[in-house]
């Protein structure tokens, strides 16, 4: 009797990334919607700013609703909130757009410095409970990533002083303008300041028992996702800006 052969199914190919592209066109517009905002700068920037803060208001109000277990207990957190959120926002505002940039720039290198550190490295995790992906190798790689961008911003700004000068634009007057240690120091300290705002919302959403703050940017998350790194380091450099120009 003949026997049929056993045909073995083909393989499902899994892909690796199945959001990849999504993940990538979200990006892609939110860079765009930044972009123009920052184009075109002035009003246009403060309502983006403005837009932002209240929709990460709106979440963190969503993520503390499911926390507090009374209307009593609510009223804390929303003031909070409110506080911290806003403060954000304002010293956003009044911050020139070019120190805006080097803000969001350092909250950047920080994320990727994190990342790619703690991957490549691993080891023992800060706080597993809270956010069980972070490690104290990528904190340090953090906190290195955004030295060197305060140092290199710090040092731009002296190469452009410089070309004041009667010799011209030069690296050597550049560093006798900048204090490029200072930079990198406070730069990894405002790295620590980023984690702590990221560590902030991963706590909350554990409490909340949700994973992301909200589903507004498919792939992404919510804004208060996007932005959690960003809000502690704005308040610090916002109001020490606003203190040098009363002269404090």
């Amino acid at each position: 009797m003949d026997v049929d052969p056993v045909i073995a199914p083909a393989p499902v190919i899994v892909p690796r990334n199945p959001d990849l592209k999504l993940r990538a066109a979200s990006a892609v517009v939110m860079l765009a919607i930044a972009g123009t905002a920052f184009w075109f700068g002035g009003l246009a920037l403060d309502v983006f700013v403005a837009a932002v803060g209240f929709g990460v208001f709106v979440e963190y109000l969503l993520l503390v609703g499911k926390i507090a277990d009374t209307p009593a207990s609510l009223v804390p957190k929303v003031v909070f909130g409110a506080v911290y959120i806003g403060w954000a926002a304002l010293a956003l505002v009044v911050m020139p757009e070019l120190l805006v940039l080097a803000v969001l720039g350092l909250v950047i290198c920080t994320d990727i410095g994190a990342y790619f550190t703690g991957r490549a490295i691993g080891g023992p995790k800060i706080a597993p409970r809270i956010s069980p992906s972070k490690t104290w190798a990528g904190l340090a790689g953090g906190m290195a990533a955004a030295g060197i961008w305060a140092a290199l911003v710090v040092l731009s700004a002296g190469y452009l002083l410089s070309a004041i000068g009667p010799t011209g634009p030069s690296l050597a007057s550049a560093l006798e303008v900048a204090n490029v240690g200072v930079a990198a120091l406070i730069g990894a300290l405002m790295a620590v300041f980023a984690q702590a705002g990221d560590f902030y919302e991963s706590w909350l959403k554990r409490r909340a028992g949700v994973k992301d703050s909200s589903r507004l940017i498919p792939g992404h998350g919510g804004l208060f996702d996007r932005v959690d790194g960003l809000l502690p380091v704005a308040i610090i450099a916002g109001t020490a800006w606003a203190a040098s120009q009363a002269g404090l």
